[in-house]
């Protein structure tokens, strides 16, 4: 928790790292971001309504009014069916820093660089540093067809020209051209491994979770390190000191992700 609230971006025009939460209803999008205040405010809170939105809203986390270094930004889910769910032409827009914080999303038709509050010219700290596919751990087997081409069209879409990549040099994520970093949150792994629902310390030794993990890394073309499972707080009435320790280091990754983009955008 310490060095989240101490962290501080690589990039003086950046004060605090924007990424962008993608996934299908009910995937557990808002959850996480309820999640991950409920550590910091020290209670279980629900902030961000959880649950199918039309409306893209960006939220700042937050430690009794005081904001922390990174914002999620929430999208309405990715459906099924064609012309239904977040538009695919709205992607570049939101990850170029034009779209406007509550914006009305239209499945069937775009955003428009005339809309209320379409920002012209967005700064750096208007873009999105960090793309994360959030994916349920129970639902991985039986993704559809259709959501996992969406989820494959965001990650091809570009940022001032770049598609949606990492580069690995050791351990070491790497991104020569300015691309935008990904990972995966893979949610609600107590529902889908009875060892982990049992004690949720068993996460790393369930050889059930680390098969969704594999299989989730091989079905949206991203490294196994990028995969990130957690378990975000639904029914529960008090913390949990073993999930806020899976919930924060997601958000470290987060972060240490999007250092690695600004360290290659000062470097160009």
């Amino acid at each position: 928790m310490e060095s989240i609230k101490m962290y501080k971006p690589t990039v003086s025009s950046v004060s605090q790292v924007r990424v962008l939460l993608v996934g299908p209803v009910g995937a557990g999008k808002s959850s996480f971001f309820n999640s991950v205040n409920s550590v910091f405010r020290g209670h279980v809170t629900s902030q961000a309504i959880a649950g199918c939105s039309t409306t893209s809203l960006t939220t700042q986390l937050g430690e009794k009014g005081k904001p922390l270094p990174i914002i999620l930004c929430d999208t309405m889910g990715l459906e099924e069916s064609t012309g239904r769910g977040l538009d695919l032409d709205d992607i570049s827009s939101i990850l170029k820093g034009h779209l406007p914080n509550r914006y009305q999303f239209n499945p069937s038709a775009s955003l428009h660089s005339e809309a209320h509050g379409y920002l012209k010219s967005p700064g750096l700290k208007d873009k999105i540093h960090c793309v994360a596919y959030v994916i349920d751990a129970c639902k991985i087997s039986i993704l559809p067809t259709k959501q996992e081409e969406k989820l494959a069209a965001i990650r091809r879409k570009r940022d001032d020209g770049h598609e949606l990549s990492l580069e690995y040099l050791g351990s070491r994520p790497v991104d020569r051209t300015g691309r935008i970093p990904q990972l995966v949150l893979l949610t609600k792994v107590d529902e889908a491994c009875p060892l982990v629902k049992e004690d949720v310390r068993n996460i790393y030794n369930s050889g059930y979770i680390k098969e969704m993990m594999q299989k989730v890394s091989a079905r949206l073309g991203v490294p196994l390190s990028c995969v990130v499972p957690v378990k975000n707080y639904s029914e529960e009435l008090e913390l949990d000191a073993n999930c806020d320790i899976l919930l924060l280091s997601a958000v470290i990754q987060m972060l240490r992700f999007a250092d690695n983009y600004f360290d290659e955008i000062s470097e160009e």
